[in-house]
């Protein structure tokens, strides 16, 4: 039975395998003009049935290639269905251990915005199936980065402690996703900034977890060590066929999609100018010519490099120099493609990230 429904699946998605022609056609801006004509494509969608309708919808968008479902917290084996069909779907039962229940989780969390409230209260994009018991756990908590001794003994290596986020600014405890889910979850966050651009800077005081994250603006909409936080994981889990899977099984039956899991190079080309992801002094780098017109380009700073990383706009690293040479008190790169980059230099666990273009 089960590979008979991922035959179906499989056909399913490879009939929707595409960008549809020309959705993306009025997306001709950039920074936060592009982000609102995103927004004009996005925003009209179908609303869902919270418990039907999202139930129907995570059998063609959150299914394993193996038949179970596909949920974000643990390593469960869960089947499809209710309870009365064989399935494991949430009855109002059970969930007090893992792999007993599965349910759904607002991964940007309902009381962010209000509550029952739709149609983000059912909007596919921020709802995904997860293990009952570990949804519990997590709450309303903000995603973001615990201290790495921190370690669980259930999940599928997510974690709960205190922040240790660069730059928070709060004393708070947050919850840390696994790695695998980490690029996942922050183009949630940026659908939800660009498909609620209307309503997003009313948010920011319904809920304390909110507001530490919000920073009640509908252009930025978060604040900055926590705009910083997302474009890291953005950056350091890159767009997957599980994504553009979903993606596509959602814009089947609810009519819009993630416009960063199309083009994760929205994601720089709306907030690029308002990142600040350096750890080690910036002031000591300069980079230079940039704009660079012949390919190559310069890097002076009175610190000692231990690797170089030129990054593009999907988070790809497309150039890594480990050990660099020093010579006549720059580093030099050469023989860099067209385009709008990141470059990453690391020092003593320490990063600079600054934005260079190649003309």
């Amino acid at each position: 039975m089960k590979k008979y429904f991922y035959l179906t699946l499989l056909c399913h998605f490879f009939a929707f395998a595409q960008i549809p022609s020309g959705y993306y056609n009025n997306a001709t801006g950039t920074g936060f003009t592009l982000k609102t004509q995103l927004y004009n494509i996005i925003n009209p969608h179908t609303t869902l049935v919270y418990g039907s309708g999202l139930w129907s919808m995570f059998q063609t968008s959150d299914v394993r290639p193996d038949g179970y479902v596909w949920e974000i917290y643990s390593n469960c084996n869960f089947v499809f269905g209710t309870v009365a069909s064989g399935g494991q779907q949430d009855d109002g039962t059970l969930g007090t251990a893992e792999c007993q229940r599965f349910n759904k989780e607002h991964t940007f969390p309902k009381s962010w915005f209000g509550g029952q409230v739709y149609p983000m209260y059912s909007d596919a994009f921020i709802v995904m199936p997860s293990d009952k018991k570990d949804n519990g756990m997590r709450g309303n908590l903000a995603y973001a980065t615990v201290n790495p001794s921190v370690t669980n003994p259930i999940g599928n290596g997510w974690k709960i402690g205190s922040c240790v986020t660069p730059n928070y600014p709060y004393s708070i405890n947050v919850f840390e996703p696994a790695d695998q889910f980490k690029g996942d979850f922050a183009r949630n966050y940026f659908y939800v900034a660009t498909c609620y651009e209307n309503l997003i800077s009313s948010w920011q005081t319904l809920d304390p977890s909110g507001d530490t994250v919000l920073d009640g603006s509908s252009d930025k909409v978060f604040e900055q060590w926590y705009l910083d936080l997302l474009y890291s994981w953005h950056l350091a889990d890159p767009v997957s066929q599980k994504e553009i899977d979903r993606n596509n099984a959602i814009y089947a039956v609810q009519g819009n999609r993630n416009p960063f899991i199309d083009h994760p190079e929205y994601v720089a080309q709306i907030w690029g100018a308002y990142l600040k992801t350096n750890s080690f002094d910036a002031t000591s780098v300069s980079v230079y010519p940039n704009p660079s017109n012949d390919h190559k380009i310069n890097i002076s700073t009175t610190s000692s490099i231990d690797a170089i990383q030129l990054i593009n706009t999907n988070g790809q690293i497309i150039m890594e120099v480990k050990k660099p040479t020093l010579n006549n008190n720059s580093y030099t790169i050469e023989n860099i493609p067209q385009g709008f980059y990141f470059l990453k230099l690391t020092t003593d666990n320490q990063s600079v990230t600054k934005k260079v273009i190649l003309n």
